[in-house]
């Protein structure tokens, strides 16, 4: 159903995003992936190719409107469509409020709530006018659940929990264009390396403890979302690992 189609990956050098990539290529889809670590997209674009798939790569900050556009152009330039939106790239350094790691702050922000939104602007006019196209973004549990240290980090997941179900109602009727948030819990990814705040350690000690979830357990959900038929819009996809309370 979705092969042969075209999906824009973001933060695709690691994690849910290079799984994503590499799940989606072998159902077929064409795969565009961007991330600031070029050498990390070149190692993945490698594969996708052994492995017989489409592939284009190119330098992408999130946090920088006109890339975004570029990217996307890029993209309509060498395939001539964009069907797909993955929205996965984000930034978690946990911290409690008193520290006022402001830096820190700013960076969650600009990367997890305005690259979700310079990303999605850049596509959907295109998908506006097709009338088709599918936009994935990756909430997490911390989008419906608040914890001590992560008052900033679930604040930029809460915007992208309602900014998505703002998509959902104002194009999915309209416009015939899928929305899906997908919340993940805890992923053994790099998420964790961006948190500087040494009264966390515990905190990261204990999830690595955890038998947590991977990150092609994530993929396959998006995998799910959009492969599902046409009349079907998956909205949201809440997925814990089974050891993990809250």
């Amino acid at each position: 159903m979705i092969n042969g189609k075209v999906a824009i990956i973001t933060g695709a050098s690691s994690g849910i995003g290079e799984a994503t990539a590499l799940t989606l290529a072998k159902a077929g889809v064409k795969v565009a992936i961007g991330a600031r670590r070029v050498e990390r997209l070149e190692e993945l674009s490698k594969k996708i190719i052994a492995n017989g798939g489409e592939v284009f790569f190119q330098k992408l900050d999130v946090t920088k409107n006109e890339e975004c556009k570029n990217f996307a152009k890029a993209v309509l330039d060498k395939w001539g469509s964009i069907d797909i939106l993955v929205n996965n790239a984000g930034l978690m350094p946990l911290s409690f409020f008193k520290n006022l790691k402001i830096d820190e702050w700013d960076r969650m922000i600009d990367v997890n709530i305005k690259g979700v939104l310079y990303c999605t602007g850049s596509v959907i006019s295109h998908m506006k006018e097709k009338k088709s196209g599918h936009i994935v973004n990756i909430s997490s549990v911390a989008g419906r659940v608040v914890f001590p240290a992560g008052s900033v980090y679930c604040a930029t997941k809460f915007a992208v929990a309602a900014f998505t179900e703002g998509l959902r109602q104002e194009f999915s009727v309209r416009s015939n264009i899928r929305v899906t948030s997908i919340e993940p819990g805890i992923v053994a990814t790099e998420l964790t390396d961006t948190i500087t705040d040494e009264s966390l350690q515990q905190f990261v000690e204990h999830g690595k403890k955890m038998e947590t979830l991977q990150a092609q357990d994530i993929a396959n959900a998006i995998l799910y979302a959009v492969d599902s038929p046409p009349h079907v819009n998956v909205n949201e996809i809440l997925i814990r690992p089974t050891a993990q309370e809250k």
